[in-house]
């Protein structure tokens, strides 16, 4: 059976998460599991390279799928998109893959981003799409304080209790954060690079980090945090609402970018 990568973007706001849950909880993986069925009658199952939680978007999303015949990988992106409607999961591109390819297992890198928004007024057009908290934070403080996360580290203090990873110990590529300034205030965007994460990794260092630029923590706390292996000494873990999976990289990216 030909095997075909799918990028996906979604918004997370009306599902459990990706992931396939008991009947009457939607999900983004159920949703393109029945488009597909749509095409191909029968079971399928969608993989993807992040199961991102209930209420977490993506712009850069990574699954494969099996069908039973060669699509025209433009054609077969439509298509599954007309059967997605009126959910709001689209498929930006397909790939024919080999065999072998995994969406998850084959990836060697995944990309997050958080929008924070500092501002008093609620938020309007990205409302549900944005952490907003209403004082400003500081980004060079933030910056010195996730400097002493990048690398490779036992993470357990930022790991959420129920989390099924093997290993608490991750490697940390990068933590970017820049500024982009209104009238009416702020939006900070965190960009975090990494082969893998656990599970709440990026939230519980968000949070973290935004006590950091609200003043309350020094940055050097960060640290001392990190090496306590305590999930007590973590931050408050912030929303899901302005987290996105926006890239997954892999040794030959599938859609030839």
């Amino acid at each position: 059976m030909p095997r075909y990568a799918l990028k996906i973007e979604y918004d997370g706001t009306p599902f459990q998460g990706w992931q396939r849950q008991a009947p009457g909880q939607p999900s983004v993986q159920a949703a393109l599991e029945a488009a597909l069925a749509r095409l191909q009658p029968g079971e399928h199952t969608v993989a993807a390279a992040g199961r991102t939680d209930a209420g977490v978007h993506a712009t850069g999303q990574v699954a494969h799928c099996d069908l039973d015949r060669e699509w025209d990988t433009f054609r077969l992106a439509g298509a599954i998109n007309a059967w997605l409607r009126p959910d709001p999961v689209a498929v930006l591109a397909v790939a024919r893959v080999a065999d072998d390819f995994h969406a998850r297992f084959s990836a060697r890198e995944r990309r997050y981003l958080f929008r924070l928004v500092t501002r008093r007024a609620p938020v309007t057009h990205d409302r549900g799409r944005v952490w907003q908290l209403p004082q400003p934070l500081d980004a060079g403080l933030m910056r010195q304080g996730a400097a002493h996360l990048i690398g490779k580290h036992d993470f357990t203090t930022f790991r959420a209790a129920l989390c099924q990873a093997a290993s608490p110990v991750k490697t940390l590529d990068e933590i970017a954060i820049e500024t982009r300034d209104y009238p009416e205030g702020q939006e900070i965007r965190f960009t975090l690079r990494a082969r893998s994460f656990l599970h709440n990794q990026v939230r519980s260092i968000i949070g973290t980090l935004a006590q950091v630029g609200a003043g309350h923590w020094p940055p050097e706390r960060v640290a001392e945090a990190l090496a306590a292996r305590d999930r007590a000494a973590c931050g408050p873990v912030c929303p899901p609402q302005g987290l996105y999976l926006a890239g997954v990289g892999y040794p030959q990216d599938p859609f030839g970018g």
